[in-house]
């Protein structure tokens, strides 16, 4: 019934019990989880992953955390990892100018390779944007990439931002911060961007919404942001978990 788009099942908060938390997860009704990779190692878990549990997929790619880490050789290895069977996305990539990790001109550097890369393969991508809104929707736009598909993973942007994502043929994802008390810009944009075009994600173990914030987040809580969703937009759950759920399998091609 729900679709998380976006969870760490790799992430060493898990280590202890992650089985336990795949199995809450579909006993609270997720269906499918996608998990993305941050760096090579955590593609290659997340890979794995996917290959043991039939609900759950895989997106491979370097956060822009990571990039120092990053060779054509490495490019080279992400890329025949994407063509494995339960692989459906490039990610999560994008750029980081909150906490410049990485210098800021290899950051742009790798972003733009993955998005070749995606480009290369006609596979969509999963995309990290914090604090880089305008060099993102620059390359996005000059990388032609809305043509084989942009979704904005855990969108914190204007609802300005986000009609010009939508207008390009994004999708927008939201994730716990939307129940948080401050919430009001995400608000907004749940408000202007059409149901069509809205996935939910936990971004687990991070961003824990209402009201176990706080606590580590796994996928079992995503029922959280799809009913503040539906009480924004005045709807019931259910059409909110249906169509966001639609939306993530179009998108990451799901049969």
């Amino acid at each position: 019934m729900l679709f998380d788009s976006h969870a760490h099942l790799d992430a060493k908060q898990f280590d202890h019990d992650r089985d336990l938390v795949i199995k809450r997860a579909r006993l609270n009704e997720v269906s499918y989880i996608m998990n993305p990779g941050a760096d090579f190692e955590s593609s290659v878990e997340a890979v794995a992953l996917a290959e043991k549990y039939d609900f759950i997929y895989a997106a491979v790619g370097v956060h822009p955390h990571d990039v120092e880490t990053m060779d054509d050789n490495m490019l080279a290895l992400l890329k025949a990892m994407a063509q494995k069977e339960k692989v459906k996305a490039i990610g999560e990539i994008g750029l980081d100018y909150y906490r410049d990790l990485s210098p800021r001109p290899l950051q742009k550097k790798w972003f733009i390779a993955q998005l070749r890369l995606a480009k290369s393969l006609d596979m969509p991508v999963i995309i990290h944007d914090r604090d880089a809104n305008d060099d993102v929707l620059r390359i996005l736009k000059e990388e032609q990439a809305f043509e084989t598909g942009v979704l904005m993973h855990c969108f914190s942007g204007s609802k300005e931002l986000a009609r010009q994502y939508v207008a390009l043929g994004a999708y927008i994802s939201i994730a716990g911060p939307l129940t948080f008390k401050n919430a009001r810009k995400t608000i907004e944009v749940v408000e202007s961007v059409p149901l069509e075009r809205l996935m939910i994600e936990t971004d687990s173990p991070y961003l824990t919404p209402e009201p176990f914030r706080g606590k580590r987040n796994e996928s079992m809580y995503v029922k959280h942001v799809c009913q503040k969703i539906a009480d924004i937009k005045g709807i019931a759950y259910e059409k909110c978990a249906e169509i966001t759920l639609n939306n993530a399998k179009a998108y990451f091609k799901i049969k």
